[in-house]
């Protein structure tokens, strides 16, 4: 995924800029759709040590999903951010079925959860 990084108020060194791109990277495995990514690292000016945040904004066709984290260090960030985009993707992808399969999966599971309690009781 083509993404582009911007660091505010500081200069991110290029372990860091890897990172985030080999961790962007994995979400086209859950969705090749992606158009395009932007990142933005900041450091917020306050006493804690959770003070790096990262948002990051993902463009799919006809749609825009963000994250934004902050924690003690912009890799965790990062993590926590992706997780959260690789959720919304995911939902992204169900609201697209047709209505139909969304049904026949929700059907497949219950069946497969009376089978599992039948055989266990």
């Amino acid at each position: 995924m083509k993404i582009t990084v911007q660091s505010i108020r500081f200069n991110a060194d290029k372990k860091l800029l890897d990172f985030i791109q080999k961790k962007a990277d994995k979400l086209d495995t859950f969705y090749d759709h992606i158009i395009s990514g932007e990142v933005y690292l900041k450091l917020e000016n306050v006493e804690d040590e959770a003070n790096k945040i990262t948002e990051i904004k993902v463009m799919l066709p006809g749609n825009q999903l963000f994250a934004k984290e902050k924690c003690k260090t912009f890799e965790e960030a990062t993590d926590l951010a992706i997780e959260s985009l690789r959720k919304q993707i995911e939902k992204h992808i169900n609201k697209r079925k047709p209505l139909w399969q969304r049904l026949l999966r929700k059907q497949f599971y219950l069946v497969l959860l009376t089978t599992f309690k039948i055989n266990n009781h």
